[in-house]
């Protein structure tokens, strides 16, 4: 195929593409297939290019390649393709990171699994990131580190061979039938590997799912102006002068919205924080406790995300255990905090508890007096020794607003780390990026925990933190306003369908400042049997879904996040959020975010036209 035909086509997208390509969190969930994930919208962008159409109307026509720009986005995969085109490849066996070093460590996980020997080789220099000894005591990687002058000196190895380029052009592919994965590495934008194994497919996978777990696809922003280079244009970069300034903004709105005065992290996204709490941890954990085993503790419920990230963790490293912790539904997060801690001191093991106040999808909130008791108890080991006491990692994206770490928090005297998903409320949807604090008592946590963020490359980009220095100021006003929207759409539910089972805080726990933005509603159902009941059940769900995104398309909308600025958004925590949970935890109730800004009358309107309906 002729590259400059490819690169005639690519400018012309650049030109007019939707705007939403570069600019949302989400796109265009109406005409996406998770089934077809990436696959669908290439086919139908070759099929324009194949036809030279590079319409504006066509091109927003596109079904959009992933759920949610962390996993990939339409300008990632056109990147990607782009690059295929450029070198004979299949654009699956391309896939673009934001980090420089994750990709390595994605075939690194992948071999560790599959018992397989890998030697990394590079010119010139490594990423300043890469930390050879921590991938090896830490994560438990195996491989060989080897400095070689070219490509072209790459022989035969009996295991995968990884070849690191950091010359700036994404798009280079080294003729070597003996390199397995070919890294190239930007410094400004990221990296792409281009997989050349014997057996792509089950590598191809394993990659993508490391990327959708423990950091980013390269941003829109980022892969726009990859693909600009490509076409021989210039683009224009952000002021670094700004970096600095934005920066000191973020790090001092974040201080007086959690009342902490310890440094806070920014990640590239929520699971890229969380990555650098697990890995940081375990890294304490082996440096203050060696030989003992360490116990993640966690809901079997939570975010899908929260869940497979911490067990494909454990799954590395033996020591390593993941225990499930009951919290929501018929189960009382203090008991289980209390019960599962008497476990972990009795097996003297190093105790790391990850968990959502308030809970998702269910929107519970624990006693905060009791699991303050249970999470500070002094516990003994069997040999009569005190027991190592709990780290409590705090997801509290739902209600980011809440001095959980302050010097008079409630959980001021235990350790405790606390992160947000910055696409929620901290950007207004507008970027992934992350940030964790940590309280006092836990401040000699953090140097391990930047360590591994820093390590992972999954650090915020200049303009993450750009758009987080725009919006956090105003998140504490949006979140009041979005909670006004919500406790009036939650009341104008309960009075219209009295038998639905609505999951949302009480008047109690707002007045406490527990106000988030988001519900989730069990609807009515029938039937003869549990199975009937909950078909029916699942049909209603959707019915009502497809009912408000069909008649509102401008501001209801399928989306899997939260804390946007403008519209409502609704999910299947089940066929969402919970993709990776075990099938007995799944919630298959509708979630529903609300934002400050909506047409709520048009809401209700078309909420009693459903249930004139049913």
């Amino acid at each position: 195929m002729s590259e400059g035909k490819v690169l005639d086509f690519i400018d012309d997208v650049l030109k007019n593409m939707p705007l939403d390509w570069l600019k949302l969190t989400t796109h265009r969930l109406d005409i996406y297939n998770e089934s077809l994930a990436k696959t669908e919208f290439l086919e139908k962008f070759e099929s324009l290019f194949k036809s030279d159409n590079a319409n504006p109307s066509a091109l927003s026509e596109l079904p959009t390649a992933f759920d949610y720009i962390r996993l990939g986005h339409p300008l990632s995969s056109v990147l990607e393709w782009t690059i295929a085109q450029m070198n004979d490849l299949q654009p699956e066996n391309v896939i673009s990171f934001s980090s420089r070093t994750i990709p390595v460590l994605a075939v690194l996980r992948k071999n560790l699994f599959d018992q397989k020997d890998t030697q990394i080789l590079y010119t010139g220099q490594l990423p300043d990131a890469f930390d050879a000894d921590a991938l090896k005591s830490v994560y438990g990687y195996n491989f060989e580190l080897k400095k070689v002058d070219d490509a072209n000196a790459v022989g035969a190895f009996d295991g995968s061979t990884v070849f690191i380029k950091q010359d700036g052009e994404l798009n280079a592919l080294e003729h070597n039938a003996n390199i397995d994965f070919f890294v190239n590495i930007n410094d400004d934008l990221g990296s792409v590997v281009i997989v050349n194994s014997d057996d792509p497919e089950s590598y191809v996978s394993a990659i993508q799912h490391v990327r959708r777990r423990e950091t980013i696809a390269m941003t829109p922003a980022d892969a726009f102006t990859a693909l600009q280079r490509l076409v021989g244009k210039s683009s224009s970069d952000q002021e670094k002068s700004a970096v600095e300034t934005n920066k000191a903004s973020v790090t001092d709105s974040i201080q007086t919205i959690t009342g902490t005065t310890t440094k806070p992290l920014l990640g590239s996204c929520g699971l890229s924080v969380q990555y650098a709490i697990m890995m940081g941890l375990i890294d304490e954990a082996q440096e203050k406790h060696p030989g003992k085993q360490i116990k993640i503790v966690v809901p079997p419920n939570c975010y899908g995300g929260t869940n497979d990230q911490a067990r494909r963790v454990a799954a590395c490293l033996d020591n390593v255990e993941i225990v499930d912790l009951p919290v929501d539904g018929d189960h009382n997060m203090v008991e289980s905090t209390d019960l599962v801690l008497d476990r972990v001191a009795a097996a003297d093991a190093v105790p790391y508890i990850i968990a959502e106040i308030p809970t998702n999808p269910r929107v519970e909130v624990p006693d905060l007096e009791k699991l303050r008791a249970a999470l500070s108890k002094e516990r003994k080991t069997p040999n009569g020794e005190v027991a190592i006491d709990p780290v409590f990692i705090l997801d509290q994206t739902f209600c980011p607003n809440i001095q959980f770490l302050a010097k008079d928090g409630i959980l001021a005297n235990i350790r405790t780390i606390s992160y947000v998903s910055g696409s929620k409320f901290p950007s207004g949807g507008k970027c992934t990026a992350g940030y964790c604090v940590v309280n006092d008592k836990a401040e000699a946590l953090l140097n391990n925990i930047e360590k591994h963020l820093i390590l992972c490359d999954n650090e915020a980009t200049d303009l993450q933190v750009a758009l987080l220095a725009e919006q956090l100021p105003s998140m504490n006003q949006r979140i009041k306003d979005a909670y006004k929207n919500t406790r009036e759409f939650v009341n104008f539910i309960e009075e219209t369908l009295p038998t639905a089972k609505i999951n949302f805080v009480s008047e109690e726990l707002a007045e406490a400042g527990f106000t988030p933005s988001v519900f989730s509603l069990d609807l009515p159902t029938k039937g003869n049997t549990n199975e009937e009941r909950e078909a029916y059940k699942r049909a209603l769900n959707q019915k009502l879904i497809d009912m408000m995104i069909g008649e509102i398309p401008n501001e209801s909308k399928n989306c899997v996040s939260y804390g946007q600025l403008k519209g409502c958004y609704w999910t299947i925590p089940a066929t969402s959020t919970q993709g990776t949970t075990k099938e007995k935890d799944k919630d298959y109730i509708a979630r529903v975010s609300v934002s400050p800004d909506l047409d709520l009358e048009r809401h209700k309107k078309v909420f009693k036209k459903f249930v004139e309906q049913i």
